[in-house]
């Protein structure tokens, strides 16, 4: 019985000054240390935050107008095959012609007469 009483008394006597008690008391102003940091850290990490939505939000515009380009791009390569088509056609109808192979021949072989005079003579 004596022993429990001891004990109790003892707790009485040194409550607070036992490990936990010593690191409570001192560690108040430490916690208080502790979230300053942290609302620094959550201030810095907010500043980064809007800095990454800020720079997806560029990405995204950037990725908008290149995909547009693309588009137009598209565009003008399916009416340039379109036109392209037509010309083959025109060809393919003046080759099949005998006569018109002939003339077309003669104007080949001029236009490669003149392209060596002109490369001779310069």
């Amino acid at each position: 019985m004596n022993s429990r009483r001891d004990a109790r008394n003892r707790a009485a006597l040194f409550d607070g000054i036992e490990e936990g008690g010593i690191r409570a008391y001192s560690s108040s102003s430490s916690i208080e240390i502790d979230e300053h940091e942290n609302d620094r850290a959550m201030l810095g990490l907010q500043d980064r935050v809007s800095f990454l939505k800020r720079l997806t939000g560029d990405i995204h515009e950037e990725v908008q107008n290149h995909n547009r380009v693309l588009d137009r791009m598209g565009n003008d390569m399916d009416s340039s095959r379109g036109i392209l088509s037509g010309t083959v056609d025109r060809f393919k109808t003046v080759f099949e012609k005998k006569s018109s192979r002939r003339m077309a021949t003669l104007v080949a072989s001029f236009i490669v007469l003149f392209l060596i005079i002109y490369y001779l003579t310069r």
